[in-house]
């Protein structure tokens, strides 16, 4: 359960030398340079991972293979596994528990979307309303995920985040784009947020993560990139939204008066709506899929069990068994939560850039909250939004995901420059998660 707010501050008084002292000590990878290997607008991903790669967070994530410290009482990864690249990640401590191929640069996907929505969501109020025009929806690519915005139809900014969180919808994509200045602005925005988030193996084409030459991401840089928007309130929210109303298209009605009439979208992430053959993943908190020709299925995914919370990215499992990209995710959670306490790490999820370069003091702001940038609105999902009820946590409890907005243990407060160590944050009730019946 998380803590009171008089607790987290006398947690935070007591402990402000010892945080101090891990805000400073940085690996030099963290603050190095992007690497000589970088991505440019004409890399692609490799077809086998590079004998060497990037070593942000830590020497071991940059050799290929499985990376893991077995040893008496850690439980053995799954055998199972088939995924191109993956990573285990406790979302507080900023351990990296276990990686396969974790820096490989893989085309990512709509997981994009989660760095598509960490650069943008701060910018527009949720109320506000932008009607569609035409070239609003220019340059969407065929087969596109759409959540089925019309021309000449208004929106607010909040419809349109949850097409893009519940429906990966590539239309309310571009038209938040053209609201950011056009679509080239905004990938030129998006790579200089992963350069600060220090997820520099990320090279941004396309604002939507549709298969473009030269786009590619990582396992270990979409978790890095999680971790960053789950600290929004808003992000957190919409991430794990289940259903909401959309805006349909107006039409005559009845002695034709005018009726728009909405619809149902439901949250295409299948650990945290279920389907068939893959149950509600209990604890689950979002975050996001994909999938597309080049990318293959991909996943990040937050889940908060007995006071643990961890991050599981999975890229491109090669099994072609239905959903298998949330199977292999669930077992690594499985794992995780398992070894989590008993595994030695084999790295690290790095601060952002300039927290890590100015040795920012941890803090909190004068309420005593966790702060954060902003959230381009307010906590809840607003009206139209149906979160799954709240419901016991696996050990019982009905503690949730505490929140670190699930980047747990190191917490950016870009609006003030300072970096919080081992902060946990409560999270609504609809972060709680029932089981499967």
């Amino acid at each position: 359960m998380p803590a009171p707010k008089k607790t987290a501050r006398r947690f935070l008084l007591v402990t402000s030398a010892a945080l101090s002292s891990l805000a400073l000590a940085v690996p030099a990878a963290v603050a190095a340079p992007k690497p000589s290997g970088s991505p440019s607008a004409s890399a692609s991903p490799s077809a086998t991972p590079p004998a060497t790669m990037s070593t942000v967070g830590g020497a071991r994530l940059g050799k290929p293979g499985t990376q893991v410290n077995l040893a008496s009482g850690v439980p053995v990864l799954p055998k199972d596994l088939s995924a191109r690249s993956w990573i285990v990640a406790d979302a507080e401590s900023g351990d990296v528990l276990a990686s396969h191929n974790a820096h490989w640069r893989l085309a990512p996907a709509s997981t994009l979307k989660m760095l598509f929505a960490d650069t943008l969501l701060p910018k527009f109020p949720r109320d506000t309303k932008h009607k569609v025009v035409p070239s609003d929806l220019a340059g969407i690519g065929p087969g596109s995920s759409m959540v089925g915005i019309k021309e000449d139809e208004t929106y607010t900014v909040h419809d349109l985040w949850l097409g893009v969180f519940l429906q990966s919808g590539n239309d309310a994509v571009h038209v938040l784009s053209a609201m950011n200045k056009g679509v080239e602005n905004t990938v030129k925005e998006m790579n200089e947020h992963a350069e600060e988030l220090q997820a520099l193996d990320t090279h941004v084409v396309s604002p939507d993560g549709y298969d473009a030459e030269g786009q590619v991401s990582s396992a270990y840089d979409l978790t890095l990139i999680a971790r960053s928007g789950m600290q929004k309130k808003d992000f957190r929210e919409y991430a794990s939204t289940v259903t909401a109303k959309f805006p349909g298209e107006t039409k005559k009605g009845k002695k034709g008066k005018k009726v728009r009439k909405p619809f149902e979208i439901r949250n295409t992430n299948r650990l945290l709506a279920g389907d068939v053959d893959v149950p509600v993943y209990q604890g689950i908190a979002g975050v996001k899929n994909g999938n597309t020709t080049n990318a293959g299925a991909t996943f990040t995914g937050v889940a908060e069990r007995d006071g643990k919370v961890l991050l599981v990215t999975v890229m491109n499992p090669e099994k072609s068994e239905h959903n298998e990209v949330y199977k292999e995710t669930a077992r690594l959670f499985d794992w995780g939560f398992k070894a989590a306490g008993k595994v030695q790490p084999v790295g690290e999820l790095v601060p952002p850039r300039d927290a890590a370069q100015s040795g920012a003091q941890p803090g909190a702001n004068p309420s005593g909250e966790a702060g954060g940038s902003g959230d381009g609105g307010s906590a809840t999902a607003g009206p139209g939004a149906k979160p799954v009820a709240g419901a016991p946590a696996a050990d019982g409890t009905s503690g949730i995901w505490t929140a670190l907005g699930i980047t747990g243990g190191v917490l950016v407060l870009l609006a003030g420059g300072a970096f919080l160590v081992n902060r946990r944050w409560p999270l609504p009730d609809l972060v709680r998660r029932r089981t499967r019946p």
